[in-house]
């Protein structure tokens, strides 16, 4: 039988069925399930069964796996596979973290619109996150469709903003919540990196923003013109025409293309309830701005 791909709504986000993905995929099927990534940007797969080892393999079929980020903390004690996101809110005993717990406080960042290692060099394309446990309220996921965010801009913007490079830093968007907790191998690590403000998706060939909580400084112009313009885009892009809600039921996947997405988690009563989710994060080809063919020095 073939997979079953139900739009969410008419071009974001959509439902897929008639799939299992924990097992070896045939081709027809991962050829659909591209297909149907590249217009929708966001698919969920309801009542996928996953080992870690499984969720990871299926991720391989769209390109190379990132580390987590809690690599680069010596001292921190993972939880899981160095190429899992830890995003719930439990220790490497599966205790429910304490409120002042530097991970949590870490991963509060979360909850800021945001796109995937977006300041890394080489930026993420998709991501991946299984639910195996969630809150029985709240901890819902909402995503924004930058793609049609970039469409319904005035022209006079979209000419303003084209070929513009944003310096991006994990440490920028934590810094909005109070957060400085970086060793020095972290700030080393995480260095602003150049990425552009709009691309052009390589497969579907449709512009996009891009932009996160991650990007601070936009080169060549003034800082608080620069807070002013990303603030005035993410505004603009997440207004609630371009956003989708999701609501998680266990054994979810639900995989998002990050060069034309944001997504923000939303809040739960996390002292009380435990929330064990899991992230598969899969490199992009490319650096943005090698890809829209400019030459930037890193700085």
């Amino acid at each position: 039988m073939a997979i079953t791909v139900q739009p969410i709504t008419p071009d974001f986000a959509a439902e897929v069925g008639d799939v299992v993905l924990g097992r070896p995929l045939a081709a027809d099927d991962l050829a659909a399930i591209r297909a149907a990534f590249t217009r929708y940007a966001v698919l969920v797969f309801p009542d996928q069964t996953f080992t870690d080892d499984s969720q990871l393999d299926f991720a391989r079929h769209f390109g190379p796996l990132e580390t987590t980020v809690f690599k680069a903390r010596k001292d921190h004690k993972l939880r899981l596979h160095e190429n899992m996101a830890d995003v719930g809110n439990l220790d490497a005993e599966n205790r429910i973290l304490k409120s002042d717990d530097r991970q949590r406080l870490y991963n509060l960042g979360n909850r800021l619109w945001h796109t995937d290692s977006s300041f890394k060099r080489v930026p993420a394309y998709c991501s991946m996150l299984h639910a195996r446990s969630i809150p029985p309220i709240g901890g819902q996921t909402e995503f924004a469709d930058m793609r049609a965010a970039y469409d319904a801009l005035p022209e006079a913007t979209k000419r303003r903003i084209d070929g513009l490079v944003a310096e991006h830093s994990i440490m920028t968007s934590r810094a909005r919540l109070g957060f400085s907790d970086f060793d020095e191998g972290e700030r080393e690590a995480f260095r602003p990196v150049p990425q552009v403000l709009v691309r052009r998706l390589q497969d579907s060939g449709r512009m996009s923003l891009y932009i996160a909580s991650h990007a601070g400084a936009i080169r060549g112009m003034d800082d608080a013109e620069a807070r002013r313009l990303i603030d005035e885009l993410t505004a603009h892009a997440t207004q609630r025409q371009f956003v989708y809600s999701h609501r998680w039921r266990v054994n979810d996947l639900v995989i998002w293309d990050d060069r034309c997405t944001m997504h923000r988690g939303m809040d739960f009563d996390d002292q009380r309830f435990a929330r064990d989710m899991r992230r598969a994060t899969v490199s992009d080809v490319a650096p943005t701005c090698e890809q829209m063919g400019l030459a930037v020095a890193a700085e």
